[in-house]
């Protein structure tokens, strides 16, 4: 196997040994290495993208880890480019600090700051900030905003080092970024390391429940090593000295949820949103081989439907653009066979423009190409943002062009 790739043989969570293979998927380049065309004569490295199940705890992961400098030392992904992210950040940042009192001054840090849209919400609220993130461009441009942050990975001895520097911290917060680390262990005992006794812990990520329910299996990608649940987790952080007090489910990326957590022995009383999750989670038995061989059929009958679609469409020599060019556009392109049958991929995102899809090298353009080039079919990639991208392109419609939207279900528009 490639240096740049390793194959873990224990569960990120409990360090169990026993884990299934409950979802194949088609090894893939770094889904986001969109490539300028001075790099098309590079052969970009596929890497495995198999999704495994912990028979000890259920935690379901990717057990083959891409070295994390080669996702995220040079990472372009800013939090402003996602629809609606900034208001999302700004609405967080108000109702956590109505459920979480905290004084002005107190110092609130962001593990994955990004470009420190969180934290510069939290600073307009009187909070001291600090942002910590390997991205070494994104951080020092957030630096230079006026948002501090530290460019590197979040560890237990980062941790110790920051609260010596800095002080105790009353919030932690990551977003997403709890999903990206090969090392969760060291990762929780860094946060107990730099909470305040009465401090909290706030993370998002996706939620499995709705990877499984709403057909999400394209959030699959290298960069997202974990796919939480309730109980895996409650029983990770008291592993670790910290408490799972309260898990809300969010709306974020098709469906995510937020956990708090605290120091074991902390002041607030745990929510029965904790206990109720992992109750949906046993109904629904995501502990279970079947209930993923399920999911796979489910996903195994729309690319069946949508790939006699298109090669009908492609039989009456009609064309078919793309519509989106964000990391899960790679694993959706590769899982339903789709690189060679569209003609090209537009994107709102101008650093996407001009560049071509990882591995196949498919164009990427601006979406007035679609008018220019008189699209036939446009098959709508991003397809959680299908509503959005569907009226934003009326004009489009009205001149006969179709759209097609492949998740969760196929349809034509």
């Amino acid at each position: 196997m490639s240096a740049s790739v390793f194959h873990r043989d224990s569960c990120r969570l409990c360090e169990g040994k026993s884990l299934d293979l409950v979802l194949p998927l088609p090894a893939t380049p770094i889904a986001d290495d969109f490539v300028p065309g001075s790099r098309l004569h590079e052969t970009q490295e596929s890497f495995p993208l198999d999704l495994y199940l912990c028979r000890d705890c259920g935690h379901a992961q990717l057990l083959d880890v891409v070295n994390p400098d080669l996702l995220f030392r040079s990472y372009l992904y800013t939090t402003s480019t996602s629809p609606g992210l900034v208001e999302h950040f700004q609405n967080y940042a108000d109702e956590l600090l109505r459920r979480v009192e905290t004084p002005a001054g107190s110092l609130v840090i962001d593990v994955g700051s990004n470009e420190g849209a969180l934290l510069r919400a939290f600073k307009a609220r009187g909070r001291k900030v600090l942002g910590i993130d390997p991205a070494r461009e994104i951080a020092a441009a957030a630096t230079r905003s006026g948002v501090e942050t530290i460019p590197d990975y979040f560890t237990c001895e980062l941790g110790k080092k920051v609260r010596r520097d800095y002080g105790p911290a009353a919030v932690v917060t990551s977003n997403n970024a709890f999903a990206h680390s090969d090392h969760l262990a060291d990762m929780a005992d860094g946060v107990r390391e730099l909470l305040a006794p009465d401090g909290v812990f706030v993370f998002e990520v996706t939620y499995l429940v709705d990877t499984v329910q709403k057909m999400l299996f394209d959030t699959i990608f290298h960069e997202h090593l974990c796919y939480h649940s309730a109980k895996p987790l409650n029983l990770f952080f008291k592993r670790h000295g910290l408490q799972l007090i309260d898990l809300e489910r969010i709306p974020t990326k098709g469906g995510s949820i937020r956990g708090t957590v605290q120091p074991a022995g902390g002041p607030r009383p745990v929510s029965p949103r904790v206990g109720q999750l992992i109750e949906l989670e046993s109904v629904l038995g995501l502990e279970t081989v079947e209930a993923w061989q399920a999911y796979q059929k489910r996903i195994a009958a729309v690319k069946d439907q949508l790939l006699g679609l298109v090669g009908d469409i492609r039989a009456r020599g009609k064309s078919i653009a793309g519509y989106g060019a964000s990391p899960t556009v790679t694993t959706l392109l590769y899982h339903f066979d789709l690189n060679d049958k569209v003609d090209f991929i537009v994107d709102d995102n101008p650093t996407k423009q001009n560049t071509f899809s990882p591995g196949k090298h498919i164009p990427v353009v601006a979406p007035r190409a679609l008018y220019e080039r008189e699209v036939d079919y446009v098959l709508v990639l991003a397809w959680n943002y299908a509503q959005p991208i569907m009226a934003k392109h009326q004009a489009f419609a009205k001149k006969g062009g179709r759209f097609i939207v492949p998740l969760p279900y196929l349809q034509v528009a």
